[in-house]
Order: C-alpha cells, then structure tokens, then sequence
C-alpha cells in the first residue's frame, strides 16, 4: 500500500477569506517503509504573508516572491499524490485548503483530493488511542519519546517527517516490518507451513466501558504525577 503524510503551511485559516497555501511537504511510504521519494513545494499565494503566519513558520513574502503559483504546480502535485492514502494531522484543515486551491483552478479538472486519494485523519487515530490527553504533533512527539528537536518553526516537509515517525510508532512501529523479515527468512529457511482453520470460532473482544476508561485514565494521571514523567500508555 502507497501511503503519504502529508501537511502545509499557509497565510492563515480561512480559505475562504483569502487564505492560501504557501508550502506543502509530503513523504512517501510503501508498505510501511519511507521511500524517500518526497515532494516539497513552496507556492507564491498571491497576497501579502501577515505577521503572525510568519512567526509560527518563518516563511515570508520576500522568500515567496519567486515561487511558482498553485495553478503552475498543481499537476505534479496531484499526479504524486493520485491513488495514495493521504495521512494528515488535522486532515480537514488541510484537505479543505488543497480543495479551495483546487477550486481556483480554471476549468477545476482535478475536482477534489478525495476524488483521487484516501484521507487518514491522524488527529482523529490519536484521540481514539489516547482520549482525553493532548494529541499535538508536539505532544505525541513527547508521549512517543520521538526526537522533534529541530522543530524550532513549523514546517511542512520537516512536520511531514515527523509525523511519519508518529504514524508508526502510534499504528505498531517498525514491529511489522521485523515480523516480516523474520516471516519471510523462516520461509526461506523451512519447508513447514501452519494451517490455521477457516471453522474456529471468532476471539471474543471485551471492550472497556466509559466507567472502566475514567478509572483508568485517573490511574495513569496518578503514576504519571508521582513519576513525575508522561506516561506512553
């Protein structure tokens, strides 16, 4: 399976106050594995960069004043991206930027993203895993004990990076990847093959209700401030 994080940068919130994107940064993987086949675009949104944008991501109108518009990048991008499952941190904000950005262009002959791509709100992935704690990049980063160091500004190619770390260390890490070397040296190694049954009964899952997950929580609050550390569980 294809898959690629990305994220962008942008003038501000609002696409439909005039609002643009100016940077997006997307990573690929296959089958789990980074490729390193990246695409990393800055754009010229057309309008002025105001202030308080350019203190989150340092980008400014005088480094964009000669980037290509959207409308110059546009195919390649979507060309990249056709077909993969795009992985987004907060994907609505972004998917409803690349779609405003979409709709500009004459004749809109791309549509929207989802036309073409599966979206995968990581957000959304991580509230589930982790309900009721903070679920920033930065705050995974720390849950996850993954190096974001360098994260002094944000980025969209660097933020791309780090999600990709998050995204595996949050959905089983490089443990599959192990497994399967293992699996396939084993098959190498082995003539001997296990069947398993197609008539056994189905695992029962027990699921946590909302009284059990609160107790819980507040038991992990409890070892997490006696520890004095956060906790990843």
């Amino acid at each position: 399976m294809r898959q690629i994080i990305l994220d962008t940068e942008t003038t501000g919130f609002e696409p439909h106050n005039g609002d643009r994107i100016i940077e997006i940064g997307a990573v690929e993987m296959f089958k789990r594995r980074l490729t390193h086949n990246n695409y990393h675009q800055y754009i010229y949104p057309e309008r002025t960069v105001p202030q308080e944008a350019i203190e989150v991501h340092g980008i400014t109108d005088e480094f964009l004043k000669d980037k290509p518009v959207f409308a110059k990048i546009a195919d390649e991008f979507m060309e990249f991206v056709a077909g993969a499952e795009l992985i987004i941190h907060n994907a609505p904000f972004d998917v409803g930027f690349i779609n405003h950005e979409l709709s500009l262009l004459p004749g809109n002959k791309w549509g929207k993203i989802e036309d073409h791509c599966v979206i995968t709100d990581s957000l959304k992935m991580a509230r589930q895993t982790y309900p009721g704690q903070r679920n920033s990049l930065d705050a995974l980063c720390k849950r996850l004990g993954i190096d974001n160091s360098n994260r002094t500004l944000h980025g969209a190619l660097l933020d791309s990076e780090i999600l990709a770390d998050v995204y595996l260390t949050m959905t089983g890490g490089q443990t599959d990847l192990m497994l399967a070397a293992d699996s396939q040296n084993n098959s190498e190694n082995s003539d001997s093959r296990v069947t398993v049954r197609s008539d056994r009964p189905a695992l029962k899952v027990l699921k946590a209700n909302d009284a059990e997950l609160m107790l819980h929580q507040k038991k992990l609050e409890e070892i997490s401030k006696k520890s004095g550390q956060e906790l990843a569980w």
